[in-house]
């Protein structure tokens, strides 16, 4: 009974190590997705509100009506804690609405080049390949100045930007199904291509699917940022994290809590995306399970 105990204990370590891994960046993510939704409407949050009484409080400041600038006052006199939260719940909105529609088109095409293969993988990939040597963030830029500004237009511009990673990796997890024995028992019943694609091959394509979203999320909300840092993403009136990161940039000797405090909290965003997305690759793949 002695010498059984320390045997089991370093396996329930892992196990807790690997599920603290998981949980904590989802627990990150939901923090700020409900202070988003939550802190705006708290603070009576109006980007177009100005008060230059309060401009470039520093943090803790508290103000004329009583109240106290968690985060300070930004070039106009806003609250930069509201602000920042206005901010994430676009970022966020951007980033579900993106992996939306690039996932189901790009994983849509991934399943059906895979599965069918022949002249129409080859065009598919050819596309894809082509897009891959044109940076991604050129290419948003570039989508953005014809579409013009408007949060519609950047999820249209990342959408069309991502859905080559969906694709492909979707293309690649369903050559390697579609040869295996459930798969052509399913074909030799008189399944059809159809139920094949979306009840045999499809769900063996979710753990996959799963880790790209997770690791693409944050890659979008950065990809967001930067484009509204540049001017070209959130609209005049609409709060974004790159914007508000933007406008500090003038004020760093002065104000730097305006740059540096939105930049830190998009650090921890993008953070909590990639280790949750290294996460889930280490406890949805067999392998690595059974390494471990």
């Amino acid at each position: 009974m002695n010498t059984a105990q320390p045997a089991m204990a370093p396996p329930r370590a892992r196990r807790r190590a690997s599920h603290a891994r998981v949980v904590i960046p989802l627990l990150v993510i939901g923090l700020l997705g409900i202070g988003a939704v939550i802190v705006p409407f708290l603070y009576d949050y109006d980007p177009l509100h100005a008060d230059l009484l309060v401009r470039l409080k520093p943090p803790g400041t508290i103000l004329t009506d009583g109240s106290i600038a968690v985060f300070g006052t930004d070039q106009i006199g806003s609250d930069l804690f509201a602000e920042m939260m206005a901010g994430t719940r676009v970022s966020l909105i951007v980033g579900l609405s993106t992996l939306l529609i690039a996932g189901l088109a790009g994983g849509t095409l991934g399943l059906i080049a895979g599965y069918f293969g022949s002249w129409l993988d080859t065009i598919l990939m050819r596309i894809a390949d082509i897009q891959l040597a044109f940076p991604s963030i050129l290419l948003a830029i570039l989508l953005v100045s014809v579409l013009g500004q408007g949060i519609l237009n950047v999820i249209i511009v990342l959408s069309i930007s991502n859905w080559v990673i969906f694709a492909r990796v979707i293309r690649s997890q369903v050559l390697a199904l579609k040869s295996r024995e459930y798969v052509e028992a399913a074909r030799t019943l008189g399944a059809s291509h159809f139920h094949i694609i979306f009840r045999t091959v499809l769900p063996g394509c979710i753990a996959p699917l799963l880790v790209i979203a997770s690791v693409e999320f944050g890659y979008v909300v950065l990809a967001e940022a930067a484009l509204s840092f540049l001017g070209v993403g959130a609209p005049f009136g609409t709060p974004s994290l790159g914007s508000t990161i933007s406008a500090g940039t003038q004020y760093l000797s002065s104000a730097w809590w305006i740059s540096t405090i939105p930049g830190l909290l998009l650090l921890v965003l993008v953070l909590a995306t990639g280790v949750l997305g290294d996460a889930l690759r280490d406890h949805l793949d067999p392998l690595l399970r059974s390494a471990r």
